[in-house]
């Protein structure tokens, strides 16, 4: 417990440094960050945390990276957040709502240890475990996935990918395995990567 209140006591101390991140020098801002990260890790040295700067406010993020067996510490940290003005303080990623971006091809690419993919040009198949049936696994597809297939950090890249658009949760309860292979012209199987919430929450309920 002593370990969650050193962390809430700094991050509200100097919550306004980190809401001010465009106006704060870089070095100063990393050290900041840096000794946020400590404190954090104090508690749980798995654990991370994301700031979203958002025009009618900021978020903090804190996440599992995708991991279940450290959701209870998350949600412990969160349940012991005091009220901060203008801060939203949430626990894991959670899905992405607007999807208007991707459905019309504008959103930006995600580059991730020099990997670079857009979220509106990956593909999915659902496939089947034929020993576990209510197991969902899926194909995704890559637009680049020769350029990038012998690259060790591309399913990492694709797990981050897929973790910020369906939220953490979901992705570590309802996606049992994934395989990733190269986008191959119209395959009628195939569907958007953006609609893997929607194929998700309709597959969960039949």
């Amino acid at each position: 417990m002593k370990t969650i209140t050193t962390f809430w006591n700094y991050f509200q101390q100097n919550n306004f440094v980190f809401l001010l991140l465009n106006e704060i020098p870089k070095d100063e801002l990393k050290n900041h960050f840096d000794k946020l990260i400590e404190i954090l890790h104090q508690y749980n040295n798995d654990i991370d945390l994301i700031i979203k700067n958002k025009t009618n406010g900021t978020e903090l993020i804190i996440t599992a990276n995708g991991n279940p067996y450290l959701f209870k510490e998350v949600e412990l940290l969160v349940h012991h957040a005091p009220v901060i003005e203008r801060w939203k303080i949430t626990a894991f990623l959670q899905p992405e709502t607007n999807l208007t971006k991707y459905e019309n091809g504008t959103d930006k690419p995600l580059d991730y240890y020099g990997i670079t993919l857009r979220i509106s040009e990956m593909y999915f198949i659902p496939l089947e475990n034929p020993d576990k049936p209510t197991d969902l696994g899926i194909k995704v597809l890559l637009k680049n996935h020769i350029v990038h297939k012998d690259n060790p950090r591309l399913r990492e890249a694709v797990y981050v990918h897929i973790e910020h658009l369906i939220g953490e949760k979901s992705f570590a309860n309802d996606i049992a395995f994934i395989e990733i292979a190269q986008l191959e012209g119209d395959n009628q199987n195939q569907i958007e990567l953006y609609n893997l919430k929607s194929y998700i929450d309709i597959e969960m309920k039949s």
